[in-house]
């Protein structure tokens, strides 16, 4: 069964994974009929998962559609996440993008299409790089006051956007940030330079989308033709750069923990990701039920200290500048004054 985590400076209770809803619905041609989402719904809901996130651009609107209508018994149950950002339609400018008009109009189609009251967690989906962060974070701020949102998140921006954005809600009495969502994964570790550490010291919970890389990790792409081992059609185009022999290597590492432990790749993937450091939370989807019940096979167990060290190994990132500098041992010593093994409960070095 699902324990449950905080989701960043809340009292809100999640489960420590989330079911991503992306595929729920076929417009896009890759995903699951209504049967199917339904049948991987209740398998999540069954072991105790109670965190469902979805968009407003999935499955053009489908998505929605089909999880308003899996959570109407047992709403008060289920934290229901959407998002805003992404257009609906093409042609009109305020169609799209971070602010105030369009996150109105988006959230009120959300409500419509989910049928429910209020939205316990409100995504920002991607950062439009136009809209200044006060509008954006009042006009949140008056959607929560309004009733019609519980808590926000923000999803795909720059940390320094971020820090910004929860600072001025801070001061301001607004409603800050409390969920930061990202690409994270073996193969997807340059967040740690930046987002990973601000969401650790800002109290931020982190929701992991493609935690096995889009499929990449669990070996089921041979080489970089994107052919699949089991005949079907993959997510991951052949040439991507994705599929480098970087992220060969890293896939070899995680199929040689998986043999060690007798569990499949996926599940060894997001389990190095469930036992990172803070509250990070795999988004997990699939297009069906049998993939999804793999999947949550993660919490049958954990990796040793000595798996993950060797998972994080043979994915290790350059760190680049100022970290790479402030970590060189010249500098250690002189900002420490040689002293630094030796001053206790110091942060967490990055890995």
């Amino acid at each position: 069964m699902m324990n449950y985590r905080l989701l960043g400076r809340s009292g809100l209770r999640v489960s420590e994974l989330a079911l991503g809803t992306m595929t729920f619905g076929e417009e896009w041609g890759w995903g699951a009929s209504k049967t199917e989402s339904r049948r991987m719904f209740d398998m999540f809901a069954d072991r105790g998962g109670n965190f469902i996130d979805t968009a407003n651009r999935y499955t053009e609107g489908t998505s929605e559609t089909f999880v308003g209508e899996f959570v109407a018994k047992e709403r008060e149950r289920f934290v229901v996440a959407t998002k805003y950002t992404l257009k609906m339609r093409d042609g009109d400018p305020n169609a799209a993008g971070n602010h105030r008009k369009n996150l109105t109009h988006s959230l009120d189609a959300s409500l419509k299409r989910l049928k429910l009251d209020y939205i316990d967690l409100y995504w920002l989906h991607a950062w439009d790089y136009l809209t200044p962060v006060e509008e954006i974070m009042r006009a949140l701020d008056d959607a929560v006051s309004a009733g019609k949102i519980l808590y926000t998140g923000i999803s795909d921006t720059p940390a320094w956007i971020v820090s910004q954005a929860n600072t001025i809600a801070v001061l301001r009495g607004w409603t800050p940030f409390i969920g930061l969502q990202i690409e994270y994964s073996l193969i997807e570790r340059t967040v740690e330079r930046e987002l990973v550490p601000m969401a650790r010291a800002l109290g931020l919970g982190i929701a992991a989308w493609a935690p096995i890389g889009g499929g990449i990790l669990s070996g089921k792409y041979q080489g970089s033709d994107a052919k699949t081992s089991d005949g079907e059609k993959g997510r991951i185009a052949s040439g991507s750069a994705k599929l480098n022999d970087t992220n060969i290597n890293i896939v070899k590492v995680v199929g040689d923990v998986a043999r060690e432990t007798g569990r499949t790749q996926s599940q060894v993937a997001i389990n190095w990701l469930r036992q990172q450091p803070g509250v990070v939370i795999p988004l997990i989807g699939a297009r069906k039920a049998s993939q999804l019940e793999d999947n949550l096979a993660c919490l049958e167990f954990e990796l040793s200290p000595e798996q993950i060290k060797k998972l994080t190994d043979a994915s290790s990132i350059v760190r680049g500048f100022p970290h790479d500098f402030l970590n060189g041992d010249l500098i250690t010593d002189i900002v420490y004054a040689g002293t630094l093994d030796r001053i206790k409960d110091r942060p967490e070095p990055f890995r």
